[in-house]
């Protein structure tokens, strides 16, 4: 094969990699169970048969591959050394759900320079692996790891819990996304909720304050309810989604994965460093000349 059919054949693969749907879930503070939204309703995409990767964001206290029970030799860290490569790390967790796992208690994965936050997100272009959804599970806080992962995200998913300190750092972290990286929309989920109705006013004690202070669009898209079967299932060592699928937490997390799926993939890059970045840009298709 000459350079130029090789080089074609790697510009077809390109064209042909599907696309993926990439969405950060934040909360700005620890305690209002992103992490819990994150996998629950990962796992439930998974049994609508969606390919879903899950990225434990929290590089330096991970947690998702605890809260599954899954163990491995591998994580963040061995890519960023060069050891190995995403595709070498994923575990499989509930219903084939991948899991990039990070790892815990390493202060230098928590200090990592923009340039290594850059080379990470840009790593994921190179995946072999294909998936339909990636969901990014932020650490706490509004580090500068945690805008860096949000604003490479096409959704932005902001957890927030009806207590004062949860509305406050959810607003801290809008402000700062929308005010320095240029985000402007984003998506609410009202957690650990009594009512529907405790929900949307929560929902409202936020907009009212973004309303007034920032130029932002905040969607409600779940409201999901405290869930007693949620401590069994810990106790189970199993997600609510699997151990008590017709709870009221699981019809909430069902209600947000139905709502994910709808949400569009942009049809080209936004201008700044993005997941799969490459998979959004149309390149030409060259064909070998069968004549040569």
């Amino acid at each position: 094969m000459s350079p130029d059919q090789a080089s074609g054949l790697r510009m077809m693969n390109q064209q042909t990699s599907e696309k993926v749907k990439v969405i950060a879930v934040s909360g700005g503070k620890g305690g209002v169970g992103k992490t819990s939204v994150s996998i629950n309703t990962a796992v439930a995409l998974a049994e609508k048969g969606k390919r879903v990767l899950v990225l434990d964001a929290d590089l330096g206290l991970a947690n998702v591959d605890v809260m599954l029970g899954l163990r491995s030799d591998l994580n963040l860290s061995h890519v960023l050394s060069g050891e190995a490569e995403l595709d070498d790390i994923i575990l499989r967790g509930p219903k084939g759900v991948g899991i990039i796992p990070a790892t815990s208690g390493t202060q230098s994965m928590v200090e990592l320079s923009p340039a290594q936050h850059a080379g990470l997100i840009r790593a994921f272009s190179e995946m072999r692996t294909q998936f339909d959804i990636l969901i990014v599970d932020t650490a706490a806080g509004i580090s500068d790891m945690v805008l860096s992962f949000s604003r490479a995200s096409q959704d932005v998913v902001i957890v927030v819990c009806d207590e004062p300190t949860s509305i406050t750092d959810a607003y801290a972290i809008i402000k700062i996304l929308s005010r320095e990286h240029g985000v402007f929309r984003f998506k609410i989920v009202a957690n650990m909720v009594r009512s529907l109705r405790e929900g949307m006013e929560l929902f409202a004690k936020l907009s009212k304050v973004t309303d007034r202070f920032l130029d932002v669009a905040l969607e409600l898209v779940a409201t999901v309810p405290f869930d007693e079967n949620l401590r069994k299932s810990v106790r189970k060592q199993k997600l609510i989604v699997e151990a008590f699928p017709k709870s009221p937490a699981s019809i909430a997390y069902h209600a947000l994965a139905n709502k994910m799926i709808t949400w569009p993939i942009p049809q080209q890059p936004g201008g700044h460093l993005e997941f799969f970045v490459e998979r959004l840009v149309q390149r030409p298709i060259y064909k070998d000349d069968e004549s040569e």
